[in-house]
């Protein structure tokens, strides 16, 4: 049971072995950093990792252990092909997957333990994701390099943190331009206009009939056609691209609030009908707390959208300053680092913006089920 459990130890152990039999791990030709005590050692912290995964000792104990022996494996590996890009061999490679297969068992392990204390529960949701995401790009750097990955079809991210590093003014203007300019205040306009429209549709039965069908329509609409004729309408500047982002998020918080409004039930709506609440009331203390679900659901979609949308539209006219503008150029010059760098920060404050939504919809919404953890 214990083996079947840890097999990703057993694994790691078996690509160990296979490593040793296909050694060395850089080709004959290079000035390899792998010396005989370098090599031995890494070999060494991934059997030592392997076998704690079946060792009867505590979780913490046996998660600390993969932790410190698979990282620092890939630390050794990685470090090692720098200069000599493309000259991997099989073995090195063997290695590379026996220190995920440890990294894998730990966040396993990980993933089983229960902590009593809630700032504990809390460091270890943040702890997994974290590890599982260095573990991304800890492989990609490791295959890009080891492979020899030309890089203008993917360089590894230390080329794009590079890039990142040595661009800061560059991508802080580019994210002033795009992020505090249009997509804010198309998120905002649009989703405020949405719940607007939504509570004015609840309110006339007509309008909520006529609206909703367009609605649906307006979603399936591509971004690529109405961007071009935003830009002709308001020009090049943050203004058209804008009204793009209002046009994508307009439509998600209309559907999402009408349906949510009519997710009260009907019990509670005859027992507000009976305390003689009027249509005001029962909608502040009744329909729009059962409706906060749905609206937030609409604000984290609207806040991927939003980023979405306006980064696209700037590729049909922009100034020379934007983070589509910037991909859109720079793609053209073939400057692949600088394109993988507007796309990691656009991931990152894309990430930044939902979970800020997401916090709030947990602090407005703690009396919700899905909050509650029933």
């Amino acid at each position: 049971m214990t083996l079947l459990r840890s097999w990703q130890g057993a694994f790691a152990l078996l690509l160990c072995l296979l490593a040793l039999v296909r050694l060395p791990l850089l080709g004959p030709d290079t000035s390899s950093p792998f010396g005989t005590g370098t090599t031995a050692f890494i070999l060494l912290l991934i059997a030592l990792g392997a076998l704690a995964s079946f060792l009867r000792i505590g979780r913490p104990s046996r998660a600390s252990v993969l932790f410190v022996t698979a990282h620092l494996a890939a630390w050794l590996l990685i470090g090692g092909i720098s200069g000599n890009e493309g000259d991997a061999r099989l073995s090195y490679f063997l290695l590379i997957a026996a220190s995920w297969l440890l990294g894998w068992r730990c966040i396993a392990e990980l993933a089983e333990m229960r902590p009593s204390s809630r700032l504990a529960m809390t460091a270890l949701r943040l702890l997994i994701p974290a590890i599982f995401g260095t573990w991304v790009l800890l492989l990609w750097e490791a295959i890009t390099r080891g492979a020899g990955v030309p890089f203008i079809l993917l360089p590894p991210p230390s080329a794009i943190w590079d890039r990142i590093a040595g661009s800061v003014p560059i991508l802080a203007a580019d994210v002033r331009q795009t992020i505090f300019k249009a997509v804010l205040f198309g998120y905002v306009v649009g989703c405020a206009a949405g719940f607007a429209i939504a509570i004015l549709a609840d309110r006339i039965s007509f309008l909520r009939r006529g609206l909703l069908p367009i609605g649906n329509l307006m979603s399936a609409l591509p971004i690529i056609g109405v961007a071009p004729i935003m830009v002709m309408w308001f020009g090049f500047d943050w203004q058209s691209k804008a009204a793009v982002v209002i046009v994508m998020t307009f439509f998600p918080m209309l559907v999402n609030t009408v349906a949510g409004l009519s997710a009260s039930g009907s019990m509670e709506r005859d027992l507000m009908r009976s305390y003689a609440s009027g249509y005001w009331q029962t909608l502040l203390k009744l329909r729009l707390p059962a409706a906060m679900p749905f609206i937030f659901n609409a604000l984290k979609i609207n806040s991927t959208l939003a980023l979405i949308g306006a980064i696209v539209a700037e590729f049909f006219g922009t100034p020379i300053v934007g983070m589509g503008f910037r991909i859109s150029t720079e793609i053209g010059r073939m400057n692949v680092d600088m394109v993988w760098a507007e796309i990691a920060v656009a991931a990152v404050i894309g990430s930044v913006f939902y979970g800020v939504v997401a916090l709030a919809e947990r602090a407005t919404t703690f009396w919700h089920p899905s909050n509650r953890g029933g």
